[in-house]
């Protein structure tokens, strides 16, 4: 599709080499394989009771009959959740995280898909061969993990807002990595950069004028709440280890490719990656553990919809292996990420649903 490389001394992943030959770096960013004291229980203050909210309904389609979701929430998962926001440093000061939260799932509704048909000419081949490069082009570039969630979105949004042409299919996903790393980084490639990556198959001039259509077509909209969070948020709160939150973020990664995923909010995939990779991993079961099944799959419609995604998940994870499309694959297999989509259990995951 294009050139391996950014620049000829950092090639992309090469997927002729070997497996064990392959390069695989992977940011720690929010890394849950930090120090062991990160998953321990911190003490924490009385929550306050002079405060009293209003009823917030997160998702009137999803949850019929639910008037607020502080009903499902008691207070003490609440304070869990308060905690876990401030740890994981998505938040500054306490006061305003459970705020933050319900802000949290209510974008999400904004984002979410009725179903997920692709326009006419393309397939879920086609897709998952754009996002799989745009994995590598990611990967190669050292991007936050938040940038290529939000790359992504903008990209099944695109789909389905401007037209796109099958020549032109390239040059928007990687419009999309570019407006994602204008919101989400710090340091940007530049434009030539880009085109070279596409083997010059576009100009920069054409690159900067798809980039103008695509913010259109989105209304300048990028506003995201990656899947990424919610998972962190669930794993801090089950107090999990680090091999779990690493099999997890594997398997959140692989819903990218998945273009029955689309449908699913966030925390939706977030919900079912954990658990997913709690049964691969035979993790024992801890009360903490329960408490972050009882939070995700109190979010969006219950247990139902958890096992329809995990089942998709635990499809994908089986035969990971095996396609020619395994960006994801080679990137979590690096000692680094605890070799986690090399585990064994992964290709009987279907059997354990």
């Amino acid at each position: 599709m294009a050139r391996t490389g950014f620049c000829d001394s950092k090639p992309l992943l090469d997927l002729h080499k070997k497996a064990d030959e392959r390069r695989a770096p992977l940011r720690a960013w929010a890394n849950a394989c930090g120090p062991q004291d990160r998953w321990q229980a911190v003490e924490v203050e009385e929550p306050r009771m002079d405060q009293v909210e209003e009823p917030v309904l997160l998702y009137p389609h999803g949850l019929q009959g639910l008037h607020s979701f502080q009903a499902l929430v008691p207070s003490l998962l609440r304070h869990e959740v308060e905690m876990a926001l401030e740890k994981l440093g998505l938040t500054l000061d306490r006061t305003y995280a459970w705020e933050m939260f319900l802000d949290m799932m209510r974008s999400q509704t904004r984002n979410s898909f009725p179903n997920a048909d692709l326009p006419r000419h393309f397939t879920d081949v086609t897709r998952a061969i754009l996002v799989d490069w745009i994995v590598q082009v990611h990967e190669m570039m050292n991007f936050q993990e938040e940038t290529l969630y939000l790359a992504i979105h903008l990209l099944n949004c695109s789909l389905r807002q401007i037209k796109v042409t099958t020549a032109n299919l390239q040059l928007v996903g990687m419009v999309c990595l570019f407006l994602a790393a204008k919101k989400e980084e710090t340091l940007l490639p530049e434009v030539s950069g880009l085109c070279y990556l596409m083997d010059h198959t576009y100009t920069k001039h054409q690159l900067l004028r798809m980039e103008r259509k695509v913010l259109c077509g989105l209304k300048f909209d990028l506003s995201y709440c990656p899947p990424l969070h919610f998972l962190l948020l669930f794993a801090s709160i089950a107090r999990c280890s680090a091999m779990v939150v690493w099999m997890a973020r594997y398997l959140l990664e692989l819903s990218l490719l998945e273009g029955q995923c689309v449908m699913f909010v966030p925390a939706q995939l977030a919900g079912a990656a954990l658990c997913l990779a709690r049964q691969v991993l035979q993790e024992p079961p801890t009360p903490e553990g329960e408490a972050a099944w009882c939070l995700a799959s109190s979010i969006h419609a219950g247990e139902t919809i958890l096992l329809r995604v995990m089942h998709i998940l635990a499809s994908a994870a089986a035969k990971a292996h095996t396609r020619e499309i395994c960006a994801t694959f080679i990137k979590f297999s690096s000692p680094e990420t605890l070799h986690v989509s090399r585990h064994p259990a992964l290709k009987n995951a279907p059997g354990l649903l």
